[in-house]
């Protein structure tokens, strides 16, 4: 299954007074980075976020913007600044004893002191992480969904270019068969012409045509296009949830290897146009393979 590496998620929760946000965003990257922004309290469960989106994802540049907001008492303790209590007792001690007042201090009154009470957030709170996998793992597959929409598409485009370079191999390989028979004729016309004579040495013409066909001929490349055409083809045509991107940028690396040297050895027009237009058709499909997995 063809995946691009360019999409989008977003999944919002609302459970026990706390309210989740999820954003992912990804663009196309040699590997999997994933870049995560949260609140302070949720930091630790930064890799557990990670871990969840790699599950489903394996390449790419991911963004990921978490939003928190908690109003319920699960993950919540309140904390009691004892020190700080005291030297408030003490002070208010000493201050009745100067001004000769009722010292009698209820510890309800010195609990609305600043910084006597505080509440914070419990560290690595079960309930919490659990929500937060849910929302994580919703977003995470809405962006898998696009990804998909988005491979499928490319799929489909990458296939045409195949077909279409596929035809172009079979019309280099039809014109080559004739190009050693060319050769002959134009060789043989050429010696009469220099020599003038009609009797031409058997052998050595055998020679020079033995030599321009090995100079020229293409089979070789011509099969291992085909090859690289198919090896492509086929990963296209997989089933399997797997990144292919870099198999597929391989193939077409020497894909393009293989129409340069045919550039090289062919001496016929057609056959160079054809080949200019292979390239152009490679360079096409190397840009496309860039945004999948």
């Amino acid at each position: 299954m063809i995946k691009s590496m360019t999409g989008y998620g977003k999944a919002l929760l609302s459970k026990n007074q706390r309210e989740y946000q999820v954003e992912i965003k990804s663009v196309n990257h040699r590997y999997l980075d994933i870049s995560i922004k949260m609140p302070k309290v949720l930091s630790y469960l930064e890799e557990e976020v990670k871990k969840q989106i790699a599950k489903k994802i394996k390449r790419g540049k991911v963004d990921v913007f978490i939003s928190f907001q908690n109003n319920g008492e699960e993950g919540k303790e309140i904390k009691i600044n004892t020190e700080i209590a005291k030297i408030y007792i003490d002070e208010l001690r000493k201050l009745a004893k100067q001004e000769n007042l009722f010292s009698n201090i209820e510890v309800t009154e010195i609990a609305k002191l600043p910084d006597v009470l505080s509440i914070q957030n419990k560290q690595e709170d079960e309930e919490i992480k659990l929500e937060l996998q849910e929302v994580v793992i919703e977003a995470t597959n809405q962006l898998v969904e696009m990804r998909t929409i988005e491979g499928s598409k490319l799929a489909e485009d990458l296939q045409q270019r195949m077909l279409q370079m596929n035809q172009k191999v079979m019309q280099i390989s039809s014109l080559s068969t004739g190009l050693i028979d060319e050769y002959v004729v134009k060789l043989e016309g050429r010696i009469k012409e220099l020599l003038k004579t009609k009797e031409i040495d058997e052998a050595r013409l055998a020679q020079e045509v033995v030599i321009y066909a090995d100079k020229c001929s293409v089979e070789e490349e011509v099969t291992r296009l085909k090859s690289h055409i198919s090896q492509f083809e086929k990963l296209l045509s997989n089933e399997k949830n797997e990144a292919i991107g870099k198999k597929l940028d391989f193939i077409v690396q020497e894909m393009n290897r293989e129409t340069n040297t045919i550039g090289s050895k062919a001496n016929n027009l057609e056959i160079t146009n054809d080949v200019i237009d292979m390239k152009t058709q490679i360079e096409n499909v190397r840009e496309q393979i860039q945004n999948i997995e």
